[in-house]
């Protein structure tokens, strides 16, 4: 079952944020660890939630970024400069990448970007929000273990959505916390979004499908239980392999990475209006996907 609306996931873990964006509250004995950093303008919504559910800022002790995104690390100003003791966990590569001016020139542009598209912009004002140079933190690696009071977190590598990207899995409530390395559970369907190497993306579902999940736990359009949750990195294994199946003979026939993306980007929208995502830096996504599918293809039947 798909659960899109804020509120208690289960005993000591809730969803907060909106449907399209939201962050996971861990709670252990003695502290509080937020998993993954959404998108910035849903910091008000939060703050609302956690008062609503009588939630004390004052335990959050940890945040864990997933990857480095500008949707999943949206949060992590505000929270870091409201409490400067709070500590910051990434992946090697993802403070690399954090620490770039670039980066956080793309972060910030593309927050207002997608904040425009969901009418958002208001929010944008009501904090500081923006990424700077001040943000520093930790770094976690596979086999890392967190230990929230209690209540471990694991750290697994999942590279291919980002080359920063990892996965936290929670052994004592088979809780995942895939980020975007898992598929992404959008309206009654399934996206998969391998954006830097999708060899890699469909190498790290596999990693994941040895798990054993009661709760998974998306950044994007809530979270899943029961049954499906069960099965959802093995559902997200078949759309991979179907989504990478319909670009390689986009490719294959159109024989150019911009043409396949003038055709499979305006078919997805077709079906699916209401995706976050703007036309404008969606395409950037699927331009990365095409040109690593056609790499591997060349790689394969090289002339």
């Amino acid at each position: 079952m798909r659960t899109r609306e804020p509120g208690k996931v289960c005993e000591g873990l809730w969803y907060l944020g909106r449907k399209e964006s939201g962050v996971y509250l861990l709670e252990g004995s003695e502290g509080s660890m937020i998993i993954s950093g959404g998108m910035s303008y849903i910091v008000p919504a939060i703050l609302k939630q956690m008062e609503d559910f009588a939630i004390d800022r004052n335990r959050i002790k940890k945040l864990l970024i997933l990857h480095s995104h500008f949707d999943h690390v949206g949060v992590v100003p505000f929270f870091k400069r409201s409490q400067p003791d709070l500590e910051i966990y990434a992946s090697a590569r993802a403070w690399e990448i954090l620490s770039m001016p670039k980066a956080i020139e793309t972060i910030n542009a593309f927050s207002r970007d997608v904040a425009e598209r969901m009418g958002m912009t208001g929010a944008l004002g009501s904090h500081d929000l923006d990424w700077r140079d001040d943000i520093q933190g930790s770094v976690v690696r596979d086999g890392d273990r967190l230990d929230l009071d209690g209540v471990e977190v694991h750290i697994i590598e999942t590279p291919g959505h980002s080359s920063c990207a990892i996965s936290a899995y929670a052994p004592a409530l088979k809780a995942l916390f895939p980020s975007d390395s898992g598929g992404i559970p959008f309206d009654h369907i399934i996206v998969t979004s391998g954006n830097s190497n999708f060899t890699k993306y469909q190498e790290s579902l596999e990693r994941l499908k040895t798990l054993e999940v009661r709760y998974y736990c998306a950044d994007h359009y809530g979270y899943v239980t029961g049954d499906e949750a069960a099965t959802f990195i093995s559902r997200s294994i078949e759309c991979a392999r179907e989504h990478r199946d319909l670009m390689e003979k986009t490719y294959l026939r159109t024989q150019d990475i911009d043409k396949a993306v003038d055709e499979l980007m305006p078919a997805f929208y077709r079906d699916n209006p209401d995706y976050f995502l703007s036309p404008d830096i969606f395409r950037g996504v699927y331009r990365q996907m095409i040109k690593h599918i056609a790499q591997a293809l060349e790689d394969k039947n090289p002339s």
